[in-house]
């Protein structure tokens, strides 16, 4: 059996999956970025091909994408992260239907993709680096209030009544926001709340840049918080698909292409 990898080097976590000979998803992996891209990239890579059973000769080629993708020196090809997404989501959503907006929530930045019926990116944008909207400020939010990350969506349907109002749109003033609320005494399911809030209003605002379709799908990390989806859904006014694995679909969308890739230069097109 061939098999074909994706890898999504990101400045929080290194993503990787491999599909096999069908296109089919056979073994992902999540792990932290660390400072060191190359060597961790490396090692991932190395441990999700152990645990799937994948010897080094069968894995044929490999496509690199994200932010350090042109640190992987052995990759076959790299290619922009917004491509690869867009690659991923479709293959990712096979099964529920038509995508035409991605949204995707990183550790650093927040995006949105618009598609044609093809598949095609026809349009695409992104938020400022220090907007307080990504998946680096929500692990900041949990920390200062003292919970885990996987619990923000829990205590967001804890909150009843108008959720709080985070106006700043740098991480850092909004962290020093949400000190001011704790120390007016406003409860931690409050604060939760107005944060998923005044992050779903900001991607709204990203997502209109590049026109609102039916068929929203959203990924990245921030995904896994049901509480957050919640939040985007009711500022949207329209239901989004989230995939059983939202961290790995810009990897995946990688391993396809590396999966087509392949098949073309040896003149197996699939």
């Amino acid at each position: 059996m061939e098999y074909f990898a994706g890898i999504d080097i990101g400045s929080t976590a290194i993503k990787i999956a491999i599909v096999d000979g069908t296109g089919r998803l056979v073994g992902h992996r999540v792990s932290a970025s660390g400072s060191m891209f190359y060597k961790y990239a490396q090692e991932s890579l190395a441990q999700l091909m152990a645990e799937v059973g994948v010897a080094p000769e069968a894995l044929r080629y490999t496509v690199a994408t994200g932010y350090g993708r042109k640190l992987f020196k052995e990759a076959d090809e790299n290619i922009s992260e917004i491509t690869a997404n867009a690659i991923g989501a479709r293959a990712a959503a096979q099964e529920h239907g038509e995508i035409k907006t991605i949204i995707n929530i990183g550790g650093q930045d927040s995006k949105a993709i618009s598609m044609d019926s093809e598949g095609n990116v026809v349009n695409f944008a992104m938020n400022d680096r220090c907007a307080a909207g990504t998946g680096k400020f929500l692990d900041v939010v949990a920390r200062n209030l003292e919970i885990g990350v996987d619990e923000l969506g829990e205590y967001h349907f804890k909150s009843t009544g108008t959720p709080l109002s985070i106006n700043s749109t740098c991480a850092v003033f909004a962290e020093s926001e949400i000190i001011g609320l704790l120390g007016n005494n406003h409860r931690v399911e409050e604060i939760v709340s107005g944060v998923h809030y005044s992050i779903a209003k900001r991607i709204v605002k990203l997502v209109k840049r590049v026109g609102i379709h039916e068929g929203i799908y959203f990924d990245g990390g921030p995904a896994l918080n049901n509480g957050l989806v919640n939040a985007i859904e009711n500022e949207l006014g329209k239901p989004i698909f989230v995939p059983a694995f939202p961290q790995i679909t810009t990897s995946l969308g990688a391993a396809v292409l590396a999966w087509e890739s392949y098949g073309y230069e040896s003149g197996e097109a699939v």
